[in-house]
């Protein structure tokens, strides 16, 4: 009997039955050992040595592959393909080896990037040995993280606020939110206006833009107020006298070329953008695609590992896709040769491919009555996406004419029409921050030639102005993190749940605002460490990382250059910044009631104004009061209060923004200002509703029936869409403790049932 060693039960049963009898598979449940939660488990005056403990909750499920272990011939560690399975498989032998359990046995390391039946058996045909390197790497992560946090974390404490904690790459991205932020604060709107012209010609209305003017190229600032806009349009209604001239037409055909293959980053952008997925959520979605589902017929892997950095695909899967695009839109719809995409990341392994269908012949139509309703919308999304990257281009007619209103005037139209679709028959990306100018391609204008006139129906002055920088949406974080080189793809989710976890930041209307609290911990963290949130040198110390695992660079030197100046910034922080240099800020103004110089605080409910006096004078205002009173009530297009018929309005209250009655003290109606999270768990109380994701006014998450009130069923703990095997209630939750780790918990407090959380999806994102 042979032993191989997953580290999921659900992978474990897929693999199992590809192995067949002579083959035992057991998984570990993800990680075995890690550092002792305590001062000292990375010690740097003794070669940064590292001290490990099994973790309570995986002590079972060591000592049962121990016991397996006796009656196997050889031992498979087959983790996952990246560096953390690669140190999962290392924890596992040398815990194995102190206890005198593998002797003789043969060990092997198996690799595979997709769970298919052809894969998982080459794989085992062909093991190597652990790779240090990819050890290497894993640690000099891990004490570099816990170097920062065990270090930074107490310092936090004592200089803003207990409780709060600090990371080494969630810090530079935290910085990015802030920054953003201080940047649209900043920001000084200019106004400008263009002119517009409706034209027909053949009864067939379109728009042209003005772009020259008495002979002078318009800019975005040439026309900035409204007497000059309509002094632009009296000029050009008596040149043009009801009717402009054709005077140029501009035909030119480009052609447009698909996407490439999913990679990590690329898939949560786009699953944020179409599925309105979190990095989370996505990534629990693929692992349960990767590790198999079962379509009829047994458990089955339908994608490939979804943490890579490669865009490559395995020739057996590009010689599939070029035979099903032939059979399903034709062969002129294939390119002459496969495409071939260039990696950007420089630590990309090619073994690995990019996230891809196992079989492009699992169709999701076909097999959508076995799948979720999560993994149908993003297997379809991988699939689609998949299926373009080797179809044709698509060829794109463009039209610019310019039309001539007098001598010197002169309007442009654009338009754009799809000649041959190509792969956009499949799939087209989205986008992060659509413009107008994108609105183009669905523009078609009449056919016109040089010499035509057109009828001019109206000139229109239209006033614009100047837009700050949008906040980062999730797709935009991800796509930032990426292009700064902060964390790697893998780490992206858990760095985005950190800074919410913490506090730091919040998602409002899908995008990310600092806290007041999260902006004090930036400004600390910008002023005194100011090295370690720069974002080249985050990057250059993941490029590091990324030496190591190559074997390029030892990784002990590595933490010595990291720690000495770490360390000694460390300790002059703490002897010279006191906390009064970090939680105020004076501001240029006198107490009206001491006369006083006052100051921004951070206090229990974030930042007010108060006096430096304190406690001799203890005069305070809210931060936002002067600004709150300054503005006008932002109203609720096209809704009226369901109880008064008054209107509605955005309001911030203590706890941020929420809707309310604007008939307020007489009316106290209130709504929160952001739709609550679906999590598709049917109520288990009425039946009716679905369990929705909610904070209370207090900032604590909560699920609750989207019928309320009238259903009032609601838990603290995430819902998962499955029954208790005890009591048959249809809903278990996910817990968390730090004695147990991730539990399935039954709800119902007379049942009591429990049972730890059976993958690393489940204990992701329990936490």
């Amino acid at each position: 009997m042979n032993l191989v060693v997953v580290e999921s039960p659900a992978k474990a049963k897929t693999i199992k039955k590809y192995l067949g009898p002579e083959f035992e598979v057991v998984a570990s449940y993800g990680h075995v050992r890690d550092l002792v939660p305590k001062e000292g488990a990375v010690d740097p005056d003794h070669g940064f040595e590292m001290k490990y403990q099994i973790i309570d909750r995986n002590e079972k499920h060591v000592q049962a592959i121990s016991r397996l272990l006796k009656k196997a011939d050889a031992l498979y560690l087959a983790t996952d393909p990246d560096r953390e399975g690669e140190a999962i498989s290392w924890h596992l032998y040398e815990l194995l080896d102190k206890r005198k359990q593998i002797g003789e046995r043969p060990v092997y390391r198996v690799v595979f990037n997709e769970i298919t039946k052809r894969a998982v058996k080459d794989a085992v045909d062909h093991p190597r040995e652990l790779s240090q390197h990819l050890v290497n790497a894993q640690q000099a992560r891990r004490a570099l993280d816990y170097l920062v946090g065990f270090n930074l974390s107490p310092l936090l404490w004592k200089k803003v606020r207990r409780g709060l904690s600090a990371g080494r790459v969630q810090s530079p991205a935290l910085r990015l939110i802030v920054e953003r932020e201080l940047e649209i604060e900043a920001f000084q709107r200019r106004e400008y206006w263009s002119v517009e012209a409706d034209v027909s010609a053949d009864d067939r209305p379109f728009v042209a833009r003005l772009v020259e003017f008495e002979g002078d190229k318009l800019e975005q600032f040439s026309i900035t107020d409204e007497a000059r806009a309509h002094a632009v349009e009296q000029a050009l209604l008596q040149a043009a006298d009801g009717r402009l001239s054709v005077d140029r037409v501009e035909r030119k055909q480009r052609k447009r070329n698909p996407a490439p293959p999913f990679i990590t980053s690329t898939l949560q952008q786009e699953a944020a953008r179409k599925l309105g997925f979190t990095a989370q959520r996505t990534m629990r979605t693929a692992q349960q695609l990767y590790e198999g589902v079962d379509i009829g017929g047994g458990a089955v892997g339908l994608i490939t590992y979804m943490r890579t950095d490669s865009v490559n695909l395995a020739q057996e899967a590009l010689a599939e896709l070029r035979d099903y695009i032939a059979e399903r839109y034709g062969a002129d719809h294939l390119p002459p040769q496969p495409r071939l995409f260039k990696t950007k990341s420089k630590n990309a392994q090619e073994a690995h491919e990019a996230v891809r269908p196992t079989s492009i012949r699992h169709l999701p139509a076909d097999i959508r009555a076995h799948l979720t309703q999560d993994q149908f919308r993003l297997y379809e999304l991988i699939w689609k996406r998949t299926i373009a990257c080797q179809m044709a281009h698509a060829v794109i007619d463009q039209v610019a004419v310019d039309l001539g209103a007098g001598a010197g005037n002169r309007f442009r139209a654009t338009g754009s029409t799809v000649a041959e679709p190509g792969f956009m028959r499949v799939y087209l990306e989205g986008r992060d921050d659509p413009t107008s100018a994108d609105d183009d391609e669905e523009r078609m204008l009449p056919p016109l030639a040089e010499g035509d006139q057109v009828t001019l129906r109206e000139i229109r002055p239209e006033q614009h102005f100047t837009e700050p920088p949008p906040r980062y949406s999730e797709a935009s974080l991800v796509k930032a993190l990426e292009e700064f080189g902060i964390g790697r793809p893998s780490t992206y989710a858990s760095i985005i749940s950190t800074l919410q976890d913490r506090e730091y930041v919040v998602l409002d209307k899908k995008r990310f605002m600092p806290t007041d609290v999260g902006r004090v911990v930036n400004k600390f963290l910008t002023e005194h460490f100011t090295s370690y949130v720069d974002y080249d040198f985050t990057a250059r110390l993941e490029d590091e990382l990324d030496a190591v695992s190559r074997g390029e660079e030892d990784w002990i030197p590595l933490l010595e250059q990291f720690w000495r100046p770490f360390k000694e910034r460390i300790d002059h922080t703490q002897e010279h910044v006191e906390r009064k240099d970090v939680t105020q800020e004076l501001i240029d103004e006198q107490c009206p009631k001491c006369g006083g110089q006052l100051s921004k605080r951070l206090g229990r409910n974030g930042l007010f104004i108060g006096c430096t006096n304190y406690p001799e004078c203890d005069y305070t205002r809210d931060l936002h009061a002067d600004k709150a009173d300054a503005e006008e009530p932002d109203i609720v297009a096209g809704r009226r209060c369901p109880e008064c018929d008054s209107e509605l309005a955005v309001k911030r209250g203590r706890y941020g923004k929420f809707i309310g009655c604007t008939g307020y003290p007489k009316c106290k109606y209130i709504e929160p200002l952001e739709k609550p999270e679906d999590t598709g768990v049917t109520c288990p109380q009425c039946g009716k509703g679905t369990l929705q994701k909610k904070k209370s006014r207090r900032g604590k998450i909560f699920y609750s029936c989207s019928t309320y009130p009238k259903c009032d069923y609601a838990l603290w703990n995430e819902p998962l869409n499955e029954p208790c095997p005890s009591c048959g209630w249809p809903v278990l939750t996910l817990k968390v403790t730090k004695s147990k780790g991730a539990q399935k918990v039954c709800p119902q407090k007379e049942c009591g049932y429990t049972a730890a959380a059976e993958d690393e999806a489940e204990v992701e994102t329990a936490g």
